[in-house]
């Protein structure tokens, strides 16, 4: 008997794909370079004001959402826009502002006992911008070619999929090939492309969907132009023509401040600014900000491809050192100094995921966290501030990516907060490529915030040390969380992989491999004539930037808030 599943948690990143995504490339907000970029220099010389980017400026808007467009492919068989929500293209089923699944293209979908075999019925009548008809048969031509072309995807791993067929016109099935609870999150990630009209080449820049939004223009690191789809199967957009344009974040703000955006995405150092005719969104999110703390004891490692790498650090490896700043640091001071108080304390996964199951604990509790350091014999015996044991300083590193400061700002608020508890913490900056092998040996500030649990997977499987660039940065190894994340990843059923991801947060939560500080809020100025309907915005996941434009359907320009 087939069991419907309908409503339930969205997963958007699968595992390290989603985690590369976030955590390795460039963060949308950060200036790539030093250089100065105003809407008067770009175009041709001529100045994009409010009204040029459309023949009717109550029908258009320009923005600033970060470097995203601009980062890779747009084609979807090439992991462009693998986020859980309707843009140029549709997946088969989408993320709400519940932080469920949802019917996107699939009508309804259905789960076998056994978990092999997942069956969609899909909507009749959706057409594709070019006027073509959809139907399952493009389902399949969608992913066969991204399991044909697996390397030119790194957003949706399509490993578990034995074979997808189309039952009739509107109705496909997928078999696969042992029981992987989160493949229902893949359906959300990949966007469907005509069979017909699929050209490699051209879907990079001008990617043809079913979306609310199609592509007219196009420029490599200056904008991406577009129109509203008028023939969408919800309803046309009430905007008409939207423009992406590319610069720096503090050539960003400055074109706001003279009135030429509607929307820029800052970072939270900006939020207590004021801009004339613009207002502050802080938009609520999954992301989180957490520094790695190496478990291991220094010496050599060799990982599972015959590598041998220096891991481990003398005084992270101590789990009284770990508890002590989990239970001794003040969040709400280091968010404070760091982001002017935007953002929440975070001691875990973020509440609004239906999988989180964080094990809430007091803070800043200074002297609890000095007596347990004391007691595992670290005491400052030279009266200089910093304890020692064994003749071994209870100091350590912490990096941050060199184009970040929001991080390095985390990270030295946190070195300056512990140092009451008798901790040192060098904070220094580097590029990512030297991230990777640093946090072997010290810490490193990450950000994470993905709606698939296989987030855990990828930061807790001891398999993946040093094994997959970003994956478990602690080399956190504990047996029982291994088992744990098999079982979730192998349950048949829904229900049973969401206790079971429970059980993994529950049985390493008393390692403290990872030191969580903030739930970030995305923050964007916006024109007091725009509405971005925040009651309908998903709870963003990790790369502030582009996640705002997850309803920009919903959106309307108003003369008038």
């Amino acid at each position: 008997m087939k069991k419907k599943v309908l409503g339930i948690l969205c997963c958007l990143i699968l595992a390290a794909s989603g985690i590369l995504a976030g955590c390795g490339q460039r963060d949308n907000g950060n200036p790539a370079d030093g250089s100065e970029k105003n809407l008067e220099n770009d175009s041709g010389g001529q100045s994009q004001d409010r009204g040029s980017a459309g023949e009717n400026s109550a029908d258009s808007i320009i923005c600033y959402v970060g470097h995203g467009f601009w980062d890779g492919s747009l084609d979807p068989v090439k992991g462009g826009f693998s986020y859980g929500y309707d843009f140029i293209n549709n997946g088969l089923v989408r993320v709400n502002p519940q932080a469920e699944y949802e019917g996107d293209l699939a009508e309804s979908w259905e789960v076998s006992e056994d978990s092999l075999v997942y069956t969609y019925k899909l909507k009749e009548g959706v057409k594709f911008q070019d006027g073509s008809a959809f139907t399952a048969e493009d389902v399949v031509f969608t992913y066969e070619t991204v399991m044909e072309n697996q390397g030119q995807n790194g957003e949706v791993d399509l490993s578990k999929l034995k074979k997808v067929e189309a039952v009739d016109e509107y109705t496909l099935m997928f078999t696969l090939e042992e029981p992987f609870s989160p493949f229902l999150d893949v359906t959300a990630q990949l966007g469907i492309v005509p069979k017909d009209g699929y050209d490699s080449v051209a879907f990079d820049q001008m990617p043809v969907g079913t979306g609310p939004w199609k592509v007219v223009q196009y420029d490599t690191e200056q904008q991406l132009i577009v129109e509203a789809n008028e023939e969408y199967f919800e309803g046309a957009p009430k905007i008409k023509r939207v423009t992406f344009v590319d610069m720096d974040n503090e050539a960003a703000f400055s074109n706001a401040r003279s009135g030429q955006l509607d929307v820029v995405m800052v970072q939270p150092s900006y939020a207590a600014e004021a801009l004339e005719g613009m207002h502050m969104e802080k938009l609520e999110t999954m992301d989180v900000r957490n520094i790695s703390l190496p478990c291991r004891k220094p010496g050599t490692f060799t990982n599972e491809k015959g590598e041998t790498v220096e891991a481990g650090n003398p005084v992270t490896s101590d789990l009284a050192v770990r508890k002590a700043l989990a239970i001794g640091i003040s969040r709400q001071e280091v968010i404070q100094n760091a982001f002017n108080g935007v953002g929440r304390p975070a001691e875990g996964w973020t509440d609004n995921l239906v999988w989180g199951n964080t094990i809430e604990f007091e803070d800043a509790k200074v002297e609890e966290a000095r007596k347990l350091l004391e007691e595992n014999g670290w005491t400052d015996e030279d009266g200089d501030g910093v304890r020692e044991k064994n003749g071994v300083k209870c100091a350590f590193e912490v990096y941050t990516p060199s184009d970040e400061q929001d991080r390095y700002l985390l990270a030295a608020a946190v070195a300056e907060n512990v140092k009451e508890l008798g901790i040192s913490i060098e904070v220094k900056q580097a590029a990512w490529d030297e991230l990777v092998e640093k946090t072997y040996t010290q810490g490193v500030v990450w950000g994470f915030g993905q709606y698939s649990p296989m987030v855990i997977d990828n930061q807790y499987q001891s398999s993946h040390f040093t094994v997959q660039a970003y994956s478990n940065p602690s080399g956190y190894e504990n047996q029982k969380v291994d088992d744990l994340i098999a079982k979730a990843v192998s349950a048949n059923n829904h229900k049973d992989a969401i206790a079971a991801w429970k059980e993994v947060q529950a049985a390493y939560a008393g390692d403290y491999p990872y030191l969580y500080l903030v739930n970030i809020e995305h923050c964007y100025f916006v024109s007091d004539r725009l509405y971005i309907s925040p009651d309908t915005q998903i709870p963003h996941p990790h790369g502030h930037g582009i996640p705002i434009i997850c309803n920009m359907k919903d959106w309307e320009v108003r003369e008038k808030r």
